[in-house]
């Protein structure tokens, strides 16, 4: 029997009423593969920010190097600064662990009410691939004179040949294996003429490496728009840290709820271990409700299970997802219900078994 040491961080919020719905699904599917999964839960949190002073411990990275992948759920809290758990957990686990690829699916599932008129089930489905270590989200820059009429703030944002061609080559990749092998670069070189014109060469350069996709580029304002008005005719899609991150919060909400949105932070040559996380936030204003609905980190937890090689129990789970959205019977109140996020726990493992 296959092993796998994962690392939990429930975090704040709905995160670790989320994430233990996901691990109950997660340990059942696995067995499917003859794998166990051996969890190490972390108490990381904003939380424990407010009693130590620290979101990580002095042999915190060490610890998560350890393991086979991360499963996360959520940080944050109104007493913290958002700028806390964003800047001493979540960046710096990326850019530590490399994990340069974060992939977000968005799918209209069967059941589920897209806020767009008239687009039926399964007519969205994208991928999007962000780069996730470098470009508007690098760490560059300061402020100076701060309180003063001359205060300045500098934010640069830093694009490199490599961290472009990497994300770009894994996002055509991607393209060329799924049906309609087609891919979108997302750019505004047309304003900023030095960073998003070395993304823009980059896409030219990997481009002629697959030449069964079919490729093209947009203006970020354009795909903004397209991501409601057509959402259908998106496939691939690869953008920046920033533009990738807006859009995808754009793309989970036309397929119906942040509540079914996944996504996975990935170290492609395994070096590292990927981190695995629903897109939603910690949602503190219905945290101890029960009523979170934990699909998203379900979902996540099936590109876990990918990545570890553990096909059936991920198509298991994937399955048992699409036949409890499909049927309705059990619905959160994000999607219009009122069942609790451990109703719908159960009725995803109801469906596996």
């Amino acid at each position: 029997m296959a092993n796998f040491r994962i690392a939990v961080i429930g975090g704040d919020g709905i995160g670790p009423e989320v994430i233990h719905e996901a691990v109950r699904v997660l340990e059942h599917a696995a067995r499917l593969d003859q794998a166990k999964l051996e969890w190490n839960h972390l108490p990381w949190s904003s939380s424990l920010y407010l009693k130590t002073g620290e979101m990580v411990p002095a042999d915190g990275w060490e610890t998560l190097a350890k393991h086979d992948a991360i499963f996360f759920g959520a940080v944050g809290l109104p007493e913290v600064s958002d700028t806390i758990p964003v800047h001493q957990l979540l960046l710096p686990m990326r850019r530590k662990f490399d994990q340069y690829v974060n992939m977000r699916p968005a799918f209209l599932f069967e059941g589920v009410q897209s806020p767009l008129r008239d687009k039926a089930p399964g007519s969205i489905d994208m991928l999007v691939y962000r780069e996730n270590t470098e470009g508007e989200y690098a760490p560059v820059g300061g402020r100076m004179y701060q309180g003063t009429p001359n205060e300045i703030a500098i934010q640069t944002n830093v694009f490199t040949r490599m961290g472009c061609e990497r994300i770009m080559r894994a996002a055509f990749q991607a393209a060329a294996k799924r049906p309609r092998r087609k891919l979108t670069s997302i750019t505004k070189s047309n304003a900023q003429t030095f960073g998003m014109a070395l993304w823009d060469d980059c896409y030219h350069t990997v481009r002629p490496e697959f030449p069964t996709v079919q490729a093209s580029t947009l203006l970020v304002d354009a795909a903004a728009m397209d991501f409601v008005r057509k959402p259908e005719s998106f496939d691939v899609v690869v953008a920046s840290n920033l533009f990738g991150d807006i859009l995808t919060d754009l793309s989970a909400q036309v397929t119906g709820s942040v509540g079914l949105a996944s996504s996975a932070n990935i170290n492609p040559e395994r070096k590292f271990p990927s981190m695995f996380e629903p897109v939603h936030g910690s949602a503190p204003d219905i945290a101890g409700k029960g009523i979170a609905n934990p699909l998203a980190a379900v979902l996540s937890g099936v590109l876990l299970l990918r990545h570890l090689g553990l096909e059936k129990g991920a198509n298991a789970i994937h399955a048992a997802v699409v036949a409890v959205l499909k049927e309705g019977r059990v619905r959160t109140p994000d999607l219009g219900g009122k069942d609790t996020t451990s109703a719908m726990g159960a009725a995803v493992l109801a469906q596996i078994a």
